[in-house]
């Protein structure tokens, strides 16, 4: 769980900046994140995790927070078995 969120956290520290993104902390609204960049984090999760994001994944709250994001890779790998 944790080098998941070790992954999706350097991910995004390359479109955050300085910011120490905490795992509760909401990306959308701090405005960090654009719809150009809703995708590009979308497309990442499924290359580096090895699954698909179906279109009933696609609700923000499954990507406002380090922890929403590694919750929906654990269920898309737990749906997969």
């Amino acid at each position: 769980m944790e080098e998941r969120k070790t992954r999706i956290r350097t991910f995004l520290g390359k479109h955050l900046g300085d910011h120490a993104l905490e795992d509760d902390q909401d990306i959308f609204a701090l405005g960090f994140v654009n719809s150009l960049m809703a995708m590009q984090l979308v497309t990442f999760i499924e290359k580096a995790f090895s699954v698909e994001i179906d279109d009933e994944d696609l609700d923000l709250d499954n990507f406002r927070t380090l922890d929403a994001m590694d919750a929906l890779v654990d269920r898309k790998i737990g749906s997969e078995k």
